[in-house]
């Protein structure tokens, strides 16, 4: 089913290095990265980590890192190989390493790979650590074929069934688990913070939740992140699991991490012993390890500066204003040629830079469809089911790109893959949105109404995506919807695009502008902000709905609704032609943010203030070398002067632009690490460029 890491590299670039030694390393200035076997010691690294290990016939036992950086050693404590495969105990065989350095796409970073392989019986392992320039990360993929004659999941003991505890080996009972790594840490006073995301957001509200514990006896944690710091050293690290959320993941036994003292596992593989394929290489979920200094800053940017090696951030691909219809509940009762037509005018004097059509533009009729009759089953039974709907569009979808063309605004479709018998038409549908490609020059899909069931729909739904995005030469991008379903969520298939985060509707009384704020300022600390598509709505609709609320979207000014995503990736949620006249005078700020949109999304972007509620001083900072953006909101309150906490040297002189006014002025930030903010009205903002100049 799925083809090895290397041949499909093989298939992708033609000026790829290859090289394979056992004691040598790269000759200087080719590639930062490096690996080397001496005696039994193998280490691979860059300028910036250092990882070393027992080769222990190719079954790696981690014994030491190095964060190169910031001059900080961690030694590792135990004897036990960083992979486990539980009731698999047969003696390590076949160890083997190679090297590899691999081109950016145009989609990823070039990266320096080492391949691990040996086997354990009759289970064939490779493993592929990944390390990128000037990132203190090294991320770790792994790929089993072979025949496996035990289930490697059993059910978790209570804590309260278990025996009291009268020696010290009798604590460490908590199951048995696949173990995709593992790092054994010394000294026992180790803060612990788990995080944990939730998609599925038609029925999720709050996406981030942290468990934050002292390490002690064996202890299971769930989230796609673990962060570590050591007390007496100062000393951090964090694990980062490349898997859908925690709970939908496949063969997921209970949690990510085990922890025991100084401890850490990450576990969990996406997959249990049945799924092997003898003669086919199956990949599991991936790790990810980074070092830091023992603060929540330098974690943080070290985790978005990986994850944007992973998809990189281009301006041409990546930054959009999207509109689509959706927002207004007109579903497909609207969409034909006139009705887009008049739609791309009026997205035009607005400021947007793409235009999506949603369910409803395709002869095939959905399941989701305000008419009778549609359905997602046996979409393959009609061969045109993803052609244009010749009664809507009877002159096909051309004359709606080429008026975007003049316009400035590229069109955008929503698909739905077949997903009947786990994306058997995987291919069908590939060619399906590479003939609009060819056709149309559609290159932005959004993705919905994927249920990966097991791991044969995940692999055929990577083969589509892998397909689409090869043969249109990297140009296609899709908008990963995670509303419902078993999807990816945020940190599992993000190399084909960004996020679709949630559904919200003036119609049904979900949107709240501080609601959809708070999820990106909460977020934003763990997913690259510019990753997730953030919707603003049509405030003139639905108003009385919400009565006197005094969080309605009515009491907030349509600049502030746009700039709740700036820090993200834009979506105008609404029909354009829905608007009042006076919503146009928003095309000012657009235009203004158009300026700095692709420079405000290069940083690293955090959460400042207090967490969005209605009435907090809240904001977003863009953070790079010696300059950035503010994005500053005063919600409901009455703090016309405030102080923020920043992300910046105390006693750093800052000059500083208004985008929206131009004004200039500076600021210095203070002994406590704040800035003076002044808005003079409530549900007010600003967004400010600054450079430090002392």
């Amino acid at each position: 089913m799925e083809e090895t890491f290397f041949s499909r590299v093989f298939k992708s670039f033609f000026c790829v290095l290859w090289v394979v030694f056992s004691t040598q390393m790269f000759a200087a200035g080719q590639h930062p990265g490096y690996a080397t076997l001496q005696n039994d010691t193998f280490k691979i690294g860059n300028n910036q980590i250092e990882r070393s290990f027992l080769w222990n016939n190719g079954n790696l036992i981690t014994i030491q890192l190095v964060d190169k950086t910031n001059a900080r050693t961690y030694p590792v404590h135990h004897n036990k190989p960083d992979f486990e495969l539980p009731n698999e105990t047969a003696q390590v065989t076949n160890g083997t390493f190679k090297s590899i350095i691999v081109p950016s796409n145009g989609i990823h970073a070039s990266y320096f790979a080492v391949e691990v392989s040996f086997s354990l019986g009759t289970v064939d392992v490779k493993r592929i650590y990944r390390l990128y320039n000037d990132v203190c990360v090294i991320a770790l993929d792994t790929y089993l074929k072979g025949n496996a004659t035990h289930s490697w999941l059993s059910s978790t003991e209570s804590v309260a069934d278990q025996k009291n505890i009268e020696r010290v080996e009798a604590g460490g009972n908590a199951g048995i688990y696949p173990v995709l790594d593992r790092v054994a840490l010394g000294g026992k006073h180790w803060k612990l913070e788990a995080v944990e995301l939730f998609d599925v957001t038609d029925r999720n509200n709050n996406l981030v939740q942290t468990t934050r514990a002292l390490s002690y006896k064996t202890a299971l944690l769930r989230g796609n992140l673990l962060f570590a710091n050591n007390s007496e050293s100062g000393n951090g690290i964090f694990f980062l699991k490349e898997a859908p959320c925690s709970f939908v993941q496949l063969a997921y036994p209970n949690a990510d991490f085990v922890s025991n003292f100084g401890e850490l596992k990450v576990v969990g593989l996406g997959m249990d012993a049945k799924d092997l394929f003898k003669g086919e290489w199956q990949k599991t979920y991936s790790s990810v390890l980074g070092l830091y200094r023992n603060n929540q800053f330098d974690c943080y940017v070290q985790l978005h500066k990986y994850q944007k090696q992973i998809r990189l951030h281009k301006s041409k691909a990546d930054e959009a204003i999207m509109m689509n219809t959706w927002g207004d509940r007109g579903q497909d009762k609207k969409v034909n040629e006139t009705f887009c037509l008049n739609e791309l005018q009026a997205a035009a004097k607005l400021g947007i830079t793409h235009y999506q059509i949603d369910d409803g533009w395709q002869s095939g009729k959905s399941a989701n469809s305000a008419f009778a009759g549609g359905s997602f089953k046996s979409i393959w039974q009609n061969p045109n089911y993803w052609k244009p709907d010749s009664l809507k569009y009877p002159n096909g979808l051309q004359p709606i790109v080429d008026a975007g063309k003049k316009l400035g605004i590229n069109i955008c479709l929503w698909f739905n893959p077949s997903i009947e018998n786990d994306f058997a038409d995987w291919e069908k549908d590939a060619n399906a949105l590479l003939w609009l490609y060819h056709k149309y020059g559609i290159k932005t899909f959004k993705i919905d109404g994927v249920q990966i069931r097991n791991r044969l729909g995940e692999q055929r739904l990577r083969l589509l995506f892998d397909k689409v995005v090869s043969d249109s030469k990297q140009e296609i991008v899709f908008n990963l919807d995670v509303t419902a379903g078993r999807r990816g969520g945020y940190y599992y298939f993000n190399e084909y695009g960004n996020v679709f985060l949630e559904n919200r509707y003036t119609d049904w009384q979900n949107y709240y502008p501080y609601w959809t704020l708070r999820n990106l300022w909460m977020l934003s600390k763990y997913v690259p902000a510019p990753r997730l598509q953030i919707e603003f709505l049509n405030k003139w609709r639905n108003q009385g709905i919400y009565g006197s609320d005094k969080f309605a979207p009515k009491n907030y000014a349509f600049d502030y609704l746009f700039a709740t995503t700036m820090a993200a990736s834009p979506l105008a949620w609404m029909e354009a032609t829905g608007l009042p006249k006076e919503a146009f005078t928003t095309s000012t700020l657009i235009n203004k943010y158009k300026t700095i949109q692709h420079s405000f999304h290069e940083g690293t972007i955090l959460p400042i203030g207090d967490e969005p509620s209605g009435t907090a001083n809240t904001g977003l900072q863009s953070i790079q070398d010696k300059k950035g953006y503010f994005l500053l909101f005063r919600e409901d309150n009455a703090d016309v002067k405030s102080s923020i906490k920043v992300h910046l040297p105390v006693g750093s002189r800052l000059q500083c632009k208004d985008i929206v006014s131009d004004k200039q002025f500076q600021i210095v930030v203070s002994k406590s690490a704040t800035i003076p903010v002044e808005i003079p009205t409530k549900n007010g903002f600003l967004l400010i460029e600054y450079t430090i100049i002392d």
